[in-house]
């Protein structure tokens, strides 16, 4: 018997078409009965997305050179960190690293957790790559994906090798991992008693980042007082400082005639003292020694009958010096490399020959 026929009936009973149509209907029937009885898919769980700062505190500069915006580590498969931001300070031998990193997971009770855990202040967080793995605590939760950076301007002061001075250059560049952190502006120095060193006033521009409020440079406030290190090849500034948003402000030039005295001066080195010496700093005349007055110092001696003597000192010699100073007026009264200059204080002078330590007998205008 033939599948199908001459008038195209299957098996002789059934019309090719009409069965078709009757496959049809079954397997829609089919379809449907299996669609009402399937199980509902499991609902997409809810995510969200914010942004932390991480404290990770100091790292040694190789560490920190594979750090880079946009590192990614994955804690449990339903969260992820992303490193957006990076903000670097010195911190000693080593490198202070904030982050700012962003933070993808699971949404529940409305909060977002982070590795099955909410983001709370102090909590710590592990970046974990091929290359590197620090942690850090949280030091803040918010919208933005970079931290509030800004450019602060400081005056420094230190006393500095004299070497080290003669390098301190405005344009330098204190960089760290790749990354500039601060900048020179500006640098006065001045001799101090020690022919070796020098006193520096260093007008810097601090890449700082704000937390809790405060400009913070080196994971400390920037404030009046705070010590700053700042390295290059060339020297290190551990310097103290003393004005924050602007120059070193130390008034109007003007010149005051100074009497300087000295005691118990050896009379060679008093010798080597003459009118017209100078000391010169940044290409300007700073001092000039005007007028020199050299005196034998007195002694006390005793007779051989018991008599009491006042003599000249064989060696020791009592020096007084007219000078021209260079000041900033201030409403304080005049200043002379910085510091107050006022009857009773002690001013350093570099000759170049010779430097003089000597009191302040008196000021004039």
């Amino acid at each position: 018997m033939d599948l199908i026929d001459d008038e195209g009936n299957l098996f002789g009973a059934v019309n090719v078409i009409d069965a078709l149509v009757v496959l049809l209907v079954l397997a829609v029937g089919v379809a449907g009965v299996a669609l009402v009885f399937a199980d509902d898919p499991d609902p997409q769980p809810e995510t969200d997305r914010t942004y932390a700062t991480l404290d990770v505190g100091t790292q040694p500069v190789y560490l920190v050179e594979a750090i880079d915006e946009g590192d990614t580590y994955e804690t449990d498969g339903a969260s992820t960190l992303t490193v957006t931001d990076v903000h670097l300070t010195p911190r000693g031998d080593d490198v202070g690293v904030t982050l700012r990193v962003q933070l993808d997971g699971p949404v529940e009770d409305g909060t977002l957790r982070y590795g099955d855990a909410p983001l709370r202040l102090g909590r710590t967080l592990t970046v974990a790559t091929d290359r590197y793995e620090v942690s850090g605590e949280i030091r803040g939760v918010g919208p933005a994906d970079a931290l509030e950076q800004s450019t602060t301007t400081v005056v420094l002061r230190d006393t500095v090798q004299a070497g080290s001075a003669a390098d301190i250059a405005a344009g330098d560049e204190i960089r760290l991992a790749g990354r500039t952190v601060a900048t020179v502006e500006n640098v006065t120095q001045f001799a101090t008693t020690d022919p070796d060193q020098r006193r520096v006033f260093v007008t810097t521009d601090l890449q700082t980042h704000r937390q809790g409020g405060e400009q913070r440079f080196g994971g400390n406030p920037v404030r009046q007082g705070q010590t700053v290190s700042l390295s290059t090849p060339a020297y290190t500034i551990d310097g103290t400082i003393e004005r924050v948003g602007g120059e070193l402000r130390l008034g109007p030039a003007s010149t005051r005639t100074v009497t300087l005295r000295m005691d118990d001066v050896r009379d060679d080195f008093a010798d080597a003292i003459r009118p017209g010496m100078t000391e010169r700093a940044g290409g300007e005349t700073v001092a000039r020694v005007t007028g020199v007055q050299v005196e034998p110092a007195l002694i006390i001696a005793t007779g051989d009958n018991g008599t009491v003597n006042v003599v000249d000192h064989p060696i020791d010699r009592e020096v007084t010096l007219t000078t021209e100073l260079q000041v900033r007026e201030t409403v304080s009264g005049p200043r002379f490399k910085g510091e107050p200059l006022r009857q009773g204080s002690t001013v350093t002078i570099d000759l170049g020959t010779v430097t003089v330590q000597a009191t302040v007998v008196s000021v004039s205008g």
